[in-house]
């Protein structure tokens, strides 16, 4: 499985580009596997992307913003939700991946299991 992560390299906004780079710090920190998908410099990109955000999950007006998180096709959520999962030590669920053993969020399903 492989998360990937649309971005936008060109974004004028300063808060856009500290949350892309909130989200692939913490990928790249965690040693978790990702691909960047650029929606600024590559149009397949962008039209896949705004086309697999859910309905539900995009804004009223416009498009959806960077970053958008997906695990292969899944989408699995926008900064927002990341940030939120990051929080409650829930990355890896939010990801749809296996925690790995001695991180803080196995020991936390360990304990929601037992």
């Amino acid at each position: 499985m492989v998360i990937r992560v649309y971005i936008a390299s060109s974004s004028g906004s300063t808060a856009i580009k500290k949350k892309q780079q909130d989200v692939l710090g913490f990928l790249e920190a965690n040693k978790i596997g990702f691909e960047e998908k650029d929606i600024a410099a590559n149009e397949e990109n962008r039209k896949w992307m705004r086309e697999n955000v859910p309905e539900n999950n995009r804004p009223a007006t416009g498009y959806p913003l960077p970053p958008q998180i997906f695990n292969e096709s899944q989408y699995r959520g926008d900064y927002d939700a990341f940030f939120e999962a990051r929080e409650n030590n829930a990355v890896y669920a939010f990801l749809g991946l296996t925690a790995p053993p001695g991180s803080k969020e196995a020991e936390a399903q360990a304990k929601q299991q037992a």
